[in-house]
């Protein structure tokens, strides 16, 4: 399935720049709610433009990349008020406002009514047999175009670029998965929370896989600040990061939210061995590819930990709601493959610019 005809830019145009602008200037105001509360029609010409913005991106026929790109930016930017970043408190004092709580709500219901509508909705034949089908499938899958261009085609400045772009979820991973954690003890549980702590080093920052991809960037001497390179993201992968979220706040939406994690964590080692093998080739050193390394090591066994331990035994406990595993899953393949695409696409024009 094509993904590239609309998806190529990552600038957002003057009035959607200028709209971003002014929500960014709102988001950051002192007691917000109080504001808007005392000064209703500041928000009348914003909220007339965000209506246009979500016609524009989910229900014109022929979609708008400058709509798309702007509401995932703006999700991204509500959605990362739920992580602690480190920095000043006082960029947290509108975490609770009601303004914004509505804003990411209206945003996303529009978003994920389009969304249901880009993928075919199978339940066919027997749960668990469909799961390990899934599994068997995306395991080994056959090289991709996609895939086969970053392994055998990218340049140093392409794999730059792709490291620039992966970092905005590489430098902060995993970070949805603790969001599903608490809870009554259970052996599901017990074996997520084992996934999450080697996600992060269990328990040593320098095996935390964020700390592999900092060290990658710093041997391409790029920066590895978290959102250092968060204008040149495409839509596409925003909107991957921004679905992790939106499954993780919600409970009921518990058993996508694992399908969609048993997809990751299957279909990561071949993908990453495509980014391993370029780095391989550009001799970009072992630190240059200790990211891919890790993953590739360690998401073979998480795959089937996901499988085994998480996916299977909630077959049994939710029989009648566990298709919405195999939804999740299908939807995050649909969803990743998407956003590999616009990954390849900003690459190979950054490339023969």
């Amino acid at each position: 399935m094509n993904f590239n005809s609309k998806t190529d830019s990552t600038v957002l145009d003057f009035s959607y720049q200028k709209l971003e602008d002014e929500l960014a200037e709102l988001l950051s105001v002192d007691n917000l709610d109080q504001v808007i509360a005392e000064n209703p029609r500041k928000l009348e010409k914003i909220n007339s433009k965000l209506e246009v913005s979500l016609f524009n991106a989910f229900k014109n026929d022929e979609g708008c990349t400058h709509a798309h790109l702007f509401l995932q930016r703006l999700l991204y930017r509500i959605n990362r008020l739920k992580l602690f970043w480190y920095d000043e408190l006082e960029n947290y004092a509108n975490e609770d406002s009601t303004f914004i709580f509505l804003l990411r709500l209206k945003i996303e219901n529009a978003w994920q009514d389009w969304e249901k509508n880009n993928f075919a909705q199978q339940n066919p034949g027997n749960l668990s047999e469909a799961l390990r089908d899934r599994v068997k499938e995306d395991l080994q899958p056959a090289p991709s175009p996609d895939g086969l261009f970053i392994r055998n085609e990218i340049t140093k400045a392409g794999y730059q670029r792709l490291l620039a772009i992966s970092s905005l979820d590489g430098l902060v991973e995993a970070s949805q998965l603790s969001r599903m954690l608490g809870g009554v003890g259970n052996e599901v549980q017990t074996m997520l929370t084992r996934i999450l702590w080697e996600e992060y080093g269990s328990g040593k920052l320098s095996r935390k896989h964020s700390t592999h991809f900092a060290a990658m960037l710093d041997e391409c001497g790029m920066d590895s600040s978290p959102e250092a390179y968060f204008d040149i993201v495409p839509w596409e992968v925003l909107a991957n990061i921004n679905h992790s979220f939106f499954l993780s706040e919600r409970k009921k939406k518990f058993l996508h939210y694992v399908g969609g994690l048993l997809y990751t964590e299957v279909s990561v080692p071949a993908a990453f061995q495509n980014m391993k093998m370029a780095g391989k080739r550009l001799k970009m050193g072992e630190k240059g590819i200790s990211y891919w390394t890790v993953h590739v090591e360690e998401d073979i066994r998480h795959g089937q930990w996901m499988l085994d331990d998480v996916a299977l035994p909630l077959v049994e406990k939710y029989s009648e709601q566990a298709w919405d595993m195999v939804q999740g899953y299908d939807q995050q393949k649909f969803i990743s493959a998407r956003s590999t695409s616009a990954l390849v696409e900003s690459i190979r024009k950054f490339e023969f610019f």
